[in-house]
């Protein structure tokens, strides 16, 4: 595709300790961006895994800038960055809105599209989506679904919150210098007339699963991002997640309970391999880090082989799989008919 012929989209990137995504994701970008805005830093919860002014600790600042000066040849990248931690909340309360809202008011693009440094689009998925964006321009808003990578690229998690709607993830939407960004849990934008943009001309992601394109979400995959997750998630919301560091012990570094592997622990999970074909930058990184170009801790696999060469794990997965509609029938039916709530807890603790 021309880039001549590209609607405008500027990506907007919130990072703290990105690396080894950081030169990967942004060249990923590059060819499809009108601009790509990074805001770098941390807030206030973040002080374990941030220098003591609210900067990465990973180098990933410094991969910014060298990207700036190196490949950034057509001035696209804006580094933006704060003098000490950026506020955690908005002045109602929003976690993590002002840093979204840093690159929210400097987009000049006709389109603002959310980017997570570990997430990746295939480049034929990238075209479809221009497309789309070019051939309806009335679209105001694309939600993705996701491939959740977990411990190596040759592995996915798979869990009934995900299949409950944790796999959507709201990313691309129209925008205008009247348009306001309003939240970022969930990622919300609202038009000139405070209308979400979501209740206009929405592609929803099962809408985008149907049509096969997908987000690839690197989340879960090198032990320094598990890490940082658990030590800020601690501190960010430490009564939804009080049970992190015990996930991270007990089913991550070692995989002690193999049906709770994803981090949304209180909802039975599983891993599964995947067969699909990586984003072209992915596999550079990937790349990279096996030749020693690139350094990275990365996961040990002989323990996820084992497991998936089991039968019993299969078997046991395959009816977990399908025991989430009828877990979810039976709490739709426990809410008309007034089932016990043990039962209900009972059935939604399948091991």
């Amino acid at each position: 595709m021309e880039n001549s012929k590209f609607p405008k989209i500027t990506f907007g990137i919130i990072v703290l300790n990105g690396e080894p995504f950081t030169r990967y994701c942004l060249r990923s970008l590059y060819p499809y961006a009108h601009e790509i805005i990074v805001v770098e830093g941390g807030h206030e919860d973040t002080k374990s895994v941030c220098t003591p002014d609210g900067h990465s600790i990973d180098g990933t600042l410094e991969s910014l800038h060298k990207f700036k000066a190196e490949e950034d040849t057509e001035n696209k990248l804006t580094i933006v960055v704060r003098d000490g931690f950026w506020p955690k909340k908005d002045e109602l309360g929003n976690d993590r809105t002002p840093q979204s809202r840093a690159y929210a008011e400097r987009a000049t693009g006709d389109y603002l599209w959310q980017i997570d440094i570990d997430e990746f689009y295939r480049e034929e998925d990238m075209e479809r989506i221009i497309r789309l964006l070019q051939n309806e321009p009335s679209i105001t808003s694309v939600t993705f679904p996701t491939h959740t990578f977990w411990g190596d690229i040759n592995y996915v998690s798979d869990s009934w919150a995900l299949r409950r709607g944790e796999k959507y993830y709201h990313r691309l939407f129209k925008w205008s210098k009247n348009y306001k960004y309003l939240t970022h849990e969930p990622p919300t934008v609202l038009d000139e007339n405070g209308i979400d943009l979501r209740q206009k001309h929405w592609i929803s992601g099962k809408e985008m699963l149907r049509k096969k394109i997908f987000m690839y979400h690197y989340s879960l995959l090198f032990p320094w991002q598990v890490e940082q997750k658990v030590k800020v998630y601690q501190n960010e919301k430490p009564d939804d997640c009080s049970g992190i560091t015990d996930w991270a012990e007990n089913n991550f570094f070692r995989i002690g309970n193999p049906y709770r592997v994803h981090n949304l622990y209180l909802y039975p999970s599983w891993l599964k391999r995947f067969r699909g074909q990586h984003p072209a930058q992915a596999i550079k990184m990937i790349s990279d880090i096996n030749t020693g170009v690139v350094k990275a801790r990365i996961r040990r696999t002989d323990d996820i082989e084992i497991l998936l060469n089991s039968k019993k794990y299969s078997i046991k997965s395959f009816f977990l799989k399908v025991g989430d509609p009828l877990d979810q029938f039976i709490f739709q039916l426990s809410r008309i008919k007034n089932i016990p709530k043990r039962l209900r807890k009972s059935n939604s603790n399948i091991n």
